[in-house]
């Protein structure tokens, strides 16, 4: 099958299936059979090509793309077509990628079960009326449902590897500033983190390679070395120290996620590894903490959709005021506006130092943490989620429990570690279970090696929903 006829099979399924599932806002069809045939005659040719030449891959609709619609899941941005590529984008183009299109999330990346897109929800490939994950929701559906084979996301608090667990595919958070954050539309800029989500622990692998690297032009880029993230695949595990963190076990956690990622750790251990249980015992502060960081940065990020320079603008202002208050509150849905108030009111005066300074010791504490860990292990498996996917509408009426849905998440981002999420198991319903794999500053390799390992040795990965929905298949 050559470049053309790749790309026209994921068109054809997204065609298909995208209407009910709502994982893409935008197809780019005619541009990715052009970049699928410009990959086909360089093949002809015999030119060298790209790491990606002529793959097909999808972007969540939070990375900025020239001439293309990317509305980062908000009416406030309906019709903002960029007029450049991010570092990302460019980066995917250079090495040969064919962009299918942009993928759905929730509004500004702020959420966990993409029911708060400007759009629409997404529907969990594996069970009608569930929720994908979010907030890369559309991302994981994607890929689970094969309308592309490689996807990129961005994780503030477990938006890769939340929906990558719910949906059974594979999805990594990489160390902060591994991966630019220039061109990324901005949530929390000392949590957001760009990073590769795939079917397979090798293609997450073979995507960092490309999109991993030193960006100048972003302040928290990390200057370090390129790194081959395939590398370290195929070593043996046998030796290596895994982590079982208590405080990850926890009251109200659903049996079937306990049992799936105990069973994980059993395989390492058939596969030569050492677990050993440990603490990580400022967990129980995570979730309070995010939520007072990530709304207070983003109340700062969001000031400048004020209907002036670009994105929604209402009409007919009477003065500056009424053209600031419509646009933003016409533009923004209920769950960004809740976290704008909220973070607006953690910075304001007489408050700044009882609740943001506060929040910011804690998550030095959180990093500690992890800092004392890994003095002893190489890595720390847990489970990505505490239950398997839920139904859409199940909890939007109860924001703490769809917050604590990222308990096990959140803590990697306050502490800039990588994670890898990946599956492990299915519920007796047939939904999806994952497990995450936490590692030491800039050593995504060694969690790659461990899930790739993991991976050979069970078949998990080769699921794939059937996708018989209400309108048949």
């Amino acid at each position: 099958m050559n470049c053309q006829e790749k790309t026209q099979y994921y068109l054809d399924r997204i065609a298909k299936y995208n209407p009910k599932l709502n994982c893409y806002l935008t197809v780019c069809a005619k541009e990715a059979l052009a970049a699928a045939r410009a990959a086909d005659q360089r093949r002809a040719k015999k030119e060298s090509l790209g790491p990606l030449d002529g793959v097909p891959i999808a972007l969540k609709d939070i990375f900025v793309t020239e001439g293309i619609k990317t509305t980062c899941g908000s009416k406030i941005l309906n019709n903002y077509i960029p007029p450049y590529d991010g570092t990302t984008a460019s980066a995917l183009k250079k090495g040969g990628a064919v962009l299918l299109g942009k993928l759905n999330l929730d509004e500004f990346a702020m959420g966990s079960s993409n029911e708060f897109s400007g759009f629409g929800p997404v529907q969990n490939p594996w069970k009608e009326g569930y929720i994908p994950g979010g907030s890369s929701g559309g991302s994981a559906a994607a890929l689970a449902a094969d309308l592309c084979p490689l996807s990129m996301g961005t994780d503030t608090g477990g938006s890769i590897r939340q929906p990558a667990a719910l949906c059974g595919v594979v999805g990594l958070k990489p160390t902060y500033g591994r991966v630019t954050r220039y061109g990324i539309i901005a949530f929390a800029s000392s949590l957001d983190q760009a990073g590769p989500m795939a079917r397979t622990v090798e293609d997450c692998a073979l995507l960092m390679n490309v999109v991993a690297g030193y960006d100048a032009k972003d302040s928290t880029s990390l200057n370090v070395p390129a790194e081959d993230f395939t590398k370290k695949l195929k070593q043996p595990v046998k030796g290596l120290k895994l982590g079982l963190p208590r405080e990850y076990f926890i009251n109200g956690m659903d049996a079937e996620v306990t049992t799936a990622v105990q069973k994980a750790a059993k395989k390492f251990e058939d596969l030569g590894a050492k677990v050993e249980e440990m603490s990580l015992p400022h967990t129980q502060y995570a979730v309070p903490c995010y939520y007072i960081i990530a709304p207070a940065e983003a109340s700062a990020n969001l000031a400048r959709y004020d209907g002036v320079r670009f994105g929604h603008r209402a009409g007919n202002p009477k003065d500056l005021l009424d053209l600031y208050e419509r646009s933003r509150s016409e533009g923004f849905g209920a769950e960004v506006t809740m976290r704008i108030v909220i973070g607006t009111f953690v910075l304001s005066t007489g408050y700044y130092d009882a609740y943001y300074l506060k929040a910011q010791k804690v998550r030095t504490l959180i990093k500690k943490d992890f800092t004392d860990a890994f003095q002893k292990f190489d890595a720390i498996l847990t489970p990505t989620t505490p239950t398997p996917a839920f139904k859409i509408g199940e909890k939007t009426d109860d924001p703490i429990k769809m917050y604590l849905s990222d308990i096990f998440t959140i803590p990697v981002n306050l502490a800039g570690l990588p994670g890898l999420a990946l599956p492990c198991g299915f519920s007796k319903t047939g939904l999806p279970v994952g497990m995450q794999l936490i590692g030491k500053h800039l050593d995504e390799a060694t969690l790659f090696q461990l899930g790739f390992a993991y991976e050979q040795a069970t078949d998990w990965h080769k699921r794939k929903p059937s996708l018989v929905m209400s309108h048949g298949s």
